[in-house]
């Protein structure tokens, strides 16, 4: 029975992650020392910042005194989101390019080779580490272009909308723009995290690294990157959640500041948190060495070649194939 593209997508998918995880429990050890305690500032600080934004007011307030029209405000709180998420890529931005990206190097280093040499030397994280910067800061201004433009689009279609009364009125018109955009924005983040994989596998930094991942993820399917990337988004939204409603929802209840035991469970959840994200990072390391084999970038034409298995006499005949 032939199988589908999706249906083998799919499964190609899957047991990239499986292979994640074995690789993950098998040296858990290393995994779990070093790299999440790289992590560990960049985590806390990313949940601090969830927790400050959903029990604030202020968006409601700013929103409120700007005088835009109810139905207006109903839709810039719906799509908070969007907003939050622009502020808080310019927030983090410090913890992103120094406890992020070392913890990501460090993972990357360690999986760079054939044959993994744990733990690798910080010598050689300190090679990368300009190559990564630069690729990260790349990452920082096209995330924050691609959020400026979904909730631009967004707004201005929302707001040209209202002058018809039956449109206005009409959430499919709405849903399928926050799809859209929703859609640009999830492809951006797959997009960028790969970029970083990419510099630190391929030794080069900057948009050059965002242009290979992209023709990497053209080649490969970015689809299967986008499935890969969803369980490790769904347990970092769950362990968001879980933080939310174990420390910022007790502090609220009982109105003082925590004692040491919830400080700890704050720890202890984000590094959870971290974990997810040094998952994600085996993945997508893994992702990018299941795509090499079929893809190889000419540094002096620029033209794309994939290297195809041909059949013969002896089965071991190989053809490459230019692609235009």
């Amino acid at each position: 029975m032939e199988e589908t593209p999706s249906a083998d997508m799919e499964i190609r998918a899957t047991k990239i992650v499986r292979r994640s995880i074995f690789i993950f429990l098998k040296d858990y050890q290393f995994f779990t020392n070093i790299p999440v305690l790289l992590m560990l500032p960049f985590s806390v600080f990313v949940l601090l910042l969830q927790a400050f934004s959903s029990s604030s007011t202020s968006p409601l307030f700013v929103i409120h005194a700007l005088g835009f029209s109810p139905s207006l405000q109903l839709f810039l709180l719906s799509d908070f989101g969007v907003s939050y998420s622009i502020f808080s890529s310019v927030f983090s931005l410090p913890f992103t390019l120094s406890s992020l990206v070392m913890a990501k190097g460090y993972i990357i280093q360690a999986l760079n080779q054939h044959k993994m040499v744990l733990p690798p030397s910080f010598s050689s994280l300190v090679s990368i580490y300009r190559s990564l910067f630069l690729t990260q800061v790349c990452n920082s201004v096209i995330i924050f272009t691609a959020n400026a433009v979904a909730f631009s689009v967004l707004f201005m279609g929302f707001n040209s909308l209202e002058s018809f009364d039956s449109s206005s009125k009409n959430p499919l018109i709405l849903f399928v723009a926050r799809s859209f955009s929703y859609s640009f924005l999830a492809n951006t983040m797959v997009l960028c995290n790969f970029a970083l994989v990419v510099t630190g596998m391929e030794n080069c930094s900057g948009y050059l690294a965002v242009f290979k991942a992209c023709s990497l993820l053209r080649r490969c399917g970015n689809s299967r990157a986008l499935l890969m990337a969803l369980p490790a988004n769904l347990g970092a939204a769950a362990v968001g959640a879980l933080f939310h409603y174990r420390i910022v929802r007790a502090y609220h209840l009982s109105g003082r500041p925590g004692c040491i035991y919830m400080a700890l469970e704050g720890l202890l959840i984000a590094y959870l948190y971290s974990l997810l994200i040094v998952l994600d990072t085996i993945v997508s390391c893994l992702f990018f060495k299941s795509c090499k084999p079929t893809f190889q970038m000419d540094q002096t034409g620029g033209c794309h070649y994939q290297i195809e298995l041909v059949k013969g006499e002896d089965n071991s005949t190989y053809a490459n194939r230019k692609i235009p």
